[in-house]
């Protein structure tokens, strides 16, 4: 790794990562909304399965 100029020093923008935390935050919101409508719409009971292998139900 280099030291960076004073030029590129001034260049150089932040804020990447506060976008994708923020991108992450809402996806995984989404998610969780989708999943808690799918369990608690269904009448006798939902079985809701996410990419991952991960699923959730309702008795």
């Amino acid at each position: 790794m280099r030291k960076l100029s004073e030029i590129e020093e001034v260049n150089t923008q932040g804020g990447e990562a506060i976008t994708l935390a923020a991108v992450m935050a809402l996806m995984a919101i989404g998610i969780v909304t989708v999943v808690v409508y799918k369990l608690f719409v269904s009448e006798k009971g939902a079985k809701v399965a996410i990419p991952g292998g991960f699923s959730f139900s309702w008795n």
